[in-house]
């Protein structure tokens, strides 16, 4: 009898029972969708964040040591200490190297350059433009192409083991230099690849590949500073703690979350000598930007499974109303109020479940358009999800059907079958 009551209300209330269905395949399809770009967006949403420009900075140790007298700094005025090249790859050897999208060592140096036979002073500035590197046995590219994507070239990319070179827009301006012509850097004739626009000190410098710094500087192997570019997730009250004060386990903890001080302290213990400390003008931006937009997905999908719940509310309140006769006769007939209401639920759950497995299938192709559209790639959806999905589409159901379910219980036989209410 139970199952038939159930039956005849779907088969008499057709466009009543369609509406809440499709009220509750709406907001959850809008969920699905919400819920798997968010478990899915933070490290798109970081790649994308990537075209910044590194949020981490390697140092030598030694930039870091004060080294004062009674006020006065006894640090000699001079480039520094440098880091070694050989340990860089060490980098892709930390915990976090999946993380880690690329990095770049620089290497400034003083040089002169012959112009109408006149020499001026410029800065040569050694890097890598896309070096591949091996660590292990795992083969990859690094360099400024990666960690430096604002940089824009006129011609092309010097070849990392080449003797070709990079002119900053300005200083070319003033040499009157363009792709394709060579000139006399500290007695050394170069090519000029490309026309170099940053926007910044570079637009006044040479960027050349690292070797050929080195070798001007005369120190094979020196390496002044390393830009890294990784992927982390935003600071918290744990990320801003001090590690010195942390206990076994909080510092696991802290250690294996890819915060971008977590990330800098495995680079520091990787590089020997070196300090790493997060740039936090990048990092702390992109911490906000990532904190808002999970923000504006909660709210989203909070809005919808409102309107949702007011939709089933309207919908199963109209259904009750027209159908007050029978609950009369139900509880006339001796039915107490929890076999009413287990009727309605009952009803209200198979809703929920055929709405929220078409609603889990609606969604799963609009994540996929979302992050084709705007990422260019695919959001995958979790299996793992769908059970969620479902348990949420019960949830707003059973929560927009409580009311109208309970006035239903409390109906007075009589009148309900006098037909007065």
């Amino acid at each position: 009898m139970f199952v038939r009551l159930v039956y005849e209300s779907f088969r008499r209330q057709k466009r009543r029972k369609l509406l809440a269905g499709a009220a509750i395949t709406l907001g959850v399809t809008v969920a699905t969708a919400m819920i798997a770009v968010a478990t899915d967006i933070g490290d798109k949403i970081n790649r994308e964040l990537r075209t910044i420009g590194a949020n981490i900075l390697v140092t030598p140790q030694e930039d870091t040591l004060d080294v004062e007298i009674g006020g006065v700094n006894l640090k000699p005025p001079t480039d520094g200490a440098f880091l070694n090249e050989a340990d860089l790859p060490k980098i892709k050897g930390t915990f976090w190297h999946n993380n880690i999208t690329g990095f770049a060592p620089m290497l400034p140096v003083n040089a002169s350059i012959e112009s109408d036979g006149k020499a001026q002073d410029a800065t040569l500035l050694g890097t890598y433009f896309a070096k591949q590197l091996t660590f292990g046995t795992e083969n990859f590219t690094t360099g400024v192409r990666t960690t430096h994507p604002w940089w824009r070239v006129s011609g092309a990319w010097p070849d990392d083991n080449s003797r070709d070179v990079l002119l900053g827009e300005r200083l070319a301006s003033r040499l009157g230099a363009k792709p394709g012509d060579q000139i006399v850097l500290s007695n050394r004739q170069l090519h000029v690849s490309g026309i170099l626009s940053t926007g910044s000190a570079e637009d006044d410098q040479v960027v050349a590949p690292l070797s050929l710094a080195q070798e001007i500087l005369g120190r094979p192997g020196a390496v002044r500073r390393v830009y890294v570019s990784a992927l982390t997730k935003p600071e918290d009250a744990l990320a801003r703690r001090d590690p010195k004060s942390m206990s076994g386990p909080v510092y696991d903890r802290w250690y294996c979350s890819p915060y971008p001080q977590s990330i800098a302290f495995q680079l520091a213990e990787a590089v020997p000598h070196s300090h790493a400390e997060q740039i936090r003008q990048v990092a702390q931006n992109e911490g906000a930007v990532l904190t808002r937009i999970e923000g504006l997905i909660f709210l989203i999908t909070l809005a919808a499974l409102f309107a949702s719940a007011l939709a089933v509310s309207a919908a199963m309140a109209t259904a009750i109303f027209e159908r007050r006769a029978e609950v009369g006769l139900m509880k006339a007939l001796g039915a107490g109020k929890l076999a009413v209401a287990s009727v309605f639920f009952a009803e209200a759950s198979l809703l929920a479940l055929l709405g929220g497995l078409l609603g889990f299938g609606a969604g799963a192709l609009l994540a996929r358009q979302i992050g084709q559209s705007i990422f260019n790639s695919q959001i995958e959806i979790q299996p793992v999800l769908l059970p969620v999905i479902l348990s949420i589409a019960v949830l707003v159901t059973f929560g927009g059907s409580a009311a109208a379910i309970r006035r239903a219980v409390q109906l007075d036989p009589v009148f309900a079958l006098r037909g007065e209410l």
